[in-house]
């Protein structure tokens, strides 16, 4: 064995060292609280209490109610709808701030994350302002002729959906822009010289490429928006129930802990395992268009 890969060991076994501590504590805690929660969803719920057994009542409830499966549909509907966007709206910023040399790059990414540090509640005050009858799009929408009344824009899956990507395409753009950076687009370049246009050049060498990134940011942005509860609440009303939402009510509201439990249960499996499927689809196109 050589100097360099025993070296190599040497730093693999250290930063497993230094990590093994903070993965334990994360695990704990995010483990403790899944189990919890799994162990109430098998409860009884008699005369406005828990009761402790063993039933399958509250996930029977969950999958024979149909309320409740338009709750989980409405929730991905709008979890995919929004990845979606997010994919559409940042790749192109994340592909030009990767590729700028401009003297403004550190004020474009300062811009990026300033929304970061406004909460979610007061983002989603602001889309009440400008979706309103009386806000911003409905005042031009009757300025330029286009209705003769305000446009129901509030409190519709419309609404959720628009301020839902407003918090999450920020989260996609950094995540995107740090492995684009990573890019020598002196090859896009090199492609470009011997005939092919932008597009191709694009769809075979940075894509392929990007599909790492891609995959991360896409799955984050679908995990936020799975389990996003302030801006539905807010934008969406009455008008659309999502499944945070939904088991925050049966929580606190109801004080039915089994069945909120088994909501929040099915909401974590669902979301790993699209978000798994979705990250394997990826990585297989990726591997499958670099090969080719």
């Amino acid at each position: 064995m050589d100097s360099a890969e025993k070296s190599a060991r040497q730093g693999r076994r250290m930063g497993a060292s230094l990590a093994f501590p903070a993965s334990i504590m994360v695990l704990i805690v995010m483990l403790v609280p899944i189990l919890m929660l799994f162990r109430y969803s098998f409860n009884h719920f008699d005369n406005g209490m828990m009761v402790d057994g063993f039933t399958l009542d509250s996930y029977l409830k969950f999958f024979g109610d149909p309320y409740y499966r338009d709750v989980f549909l409405n929730t991905v509907y709008v979890a995919a709808v929004c990845t979606i966007l997010s994919l559409i709206l940042g790749f192109p910023v994340a592909y030009f701030l990767a590729k700028s040399q401009s003297r403004y790059k550190s004020l474009f990414i300062i811009l990026l994350v300033f929304p970061l540090m406004v909460g979610n509640v007061v983002r989603a005050a602001g889309w009440m302002i400008i979706l309103g009858n009386a806000g911003f799009v409905n005042y031009f929408l009757q300025l330029f002729g286009f209705t003769d009344q305000p446009v129901q824009m509030m409190y519709t899956p419309f609404a959720v959906i628009v301020g839902t990507t407003g918090v999450v395409l920020p989260y996609f753009i950094l995540t995107l822009q740090s492995v684009l950076e990573g890019i020598d687009f002196s090859v896009e370049e090199a492609a470009q010289s011997l005939g092919a246009n932008f597009f191709v050049s694009f769809y075979r060498i940075v894509l392929p490429i990007a599909a790492p990134g891609v995959a991360a940011g896409t799955v984050l942005v679908f995990i936020l928006c799975m389990n996003a509860y302030a801006t539905p609440v807010l934008l969406g009303g009455t008008g659309i129930t999502m499944m945070a939402p939904a088991l925050y009510d049966q929580i606190t509201k109801a004080a039915n802990w089994p069945f909120g439990a088994s909501l929040a249960l099915v909401l974590v499996v669902a979301t790993l395992a699209m978000a798994t499927l979705s990250n394997w689809f990826i990585h297989r196109r990726y591997v499958k268009t670099m090969v080719s």
